[in-house]
């Protein structure tokens, strides 16, 4: 079934795909999301709404992304499974159906007690992969889960994450299969800074045709500081930051830091650019949208496809 995504077209004409992502603010104030979305406007093809990222507590994800849809960009809208039950989470997508969203992202979601609730109650009734497989089978059968037939079916372009560096990195490409399996269209993965090791995790992709199953975005964050290199090294699970990078961030005086990383950022787009497989990048500068298009155009990617 088409849907009305502009990713899913462009994947279909062959184009590199550029996508970012927008965090929701910790208040009512619809503002914050439009001057966000006016920082990416024209830069990327379609922007991520995080969902209570890190489990804390923001302004809904499916509310962001109306607000940016409004503006005429193309949202991604991220659901997770911690928060939600099988009822309230085909309940959204309905919503994002009827509201005219066209994408989203299935994610199981940060355990609440990394977040600013740690008292919490999680639900994940479902998890990621039996996500992706309720929205497959609302858009595609359309039938709810528990089997009765929907008036009415959300066209949605199906995405997941991925990342290629948890341990045990044997089982990574294995993981994505099952992804792909339930009817996963496009992934967007883990920040990529072992370029090396992310080549290895695409050969067993590849092995397997994933890659002509599935659109894989490769995902990239730029450094602001040594600092921050150093932090997602030894503090973010499943993050694979080789240490000569955090040593070239180190070799710099910290007021030039963050050109360092801008630098390093466009170098690995480059690099991401030539793996084959590699179908686009999702950019993820966090809090820092206003250098995403000095990345995007550094990197030769503008102007956008039409």
């Amino acid at each position: 079934m088409k849907t009305n995504s502009r990713i899913e077209k462009l994947l279909g004409q062959g184009a590199f795909v550029v996508t970012s992502e927008c965090g929701p603010p910790r208040g009512a104030d619809p503002e914050v999301i439009r001057r966000k979305g006016e920082l990416l406007r024209g830069v990327v093809d379609a922007v991520n709404v995080t969902d209570n990222q890190t489990s804390v507590v923001r302004m809904s994800s499916l509310s962001a992304a109306v607000i940016l849809k409004g503006m005429g960009l193309e949202p991604v809208l991220q659901m997770v499974c911690r928060d939600r039950n099988r009822i309230a989470l085909q309940s959204d997508l309905l919503g994002a159906g009827a509201l005219g969203i066209s994408n989203v992202l299935c994610l199981s979601g940060d355990h609440q007690k990394f977040g600013d609730h740690p008292q919490a109650k999680n639900v994940y009734d479902i998890d990621s992969i039996q996500l992706i497989q309720t929205v497959c089978r609302m858009r595609d059968e359309g039938k709810f889960l528990g089997g009765e037939e929907i008036k009415g079916k959300p066209a949605l372009f199906v995405g997941a994450a991925a990342n290629p560096f948890a341990d045990p990195f044997e089982i990574r490409a294995a993981r994505l299969g099952k992804k792909v399996k339930a009817g996963c269209e496009f992934v967007q993965t883990q920040c990529i800074y072992n370029i090396e090791r992310f080549r290895r995790w695409m050969e067993m992709v590849r092995e397997r045709g994933l890659h002509e199953r599935c659109a894989i975005l490769a995902g990239v964050t730029p450094f602001k500081t040594a600092g921050m290199a150093n932090y997602m090294k030894k503090n973010v699970p499943g993050m694979d930051v080789p240490d000569e990078m955090i040593s070239r961030m180190k070799g710099v005086p910290k007021e030039k830091q963050a050109e360092e990383g801008i630098r390093i950022c466009v170098e690995t787009i480059a690099e991401l650019r030539e793996i084959p497989g590699v179908r686009g990048i999702h950019l993820m500068a966090i809090e820092w949208e206003d250098r995403v298009a000095e990345i995007v155009k550094a990197a030769g990617l503008l102007p956008r496809p039409e």
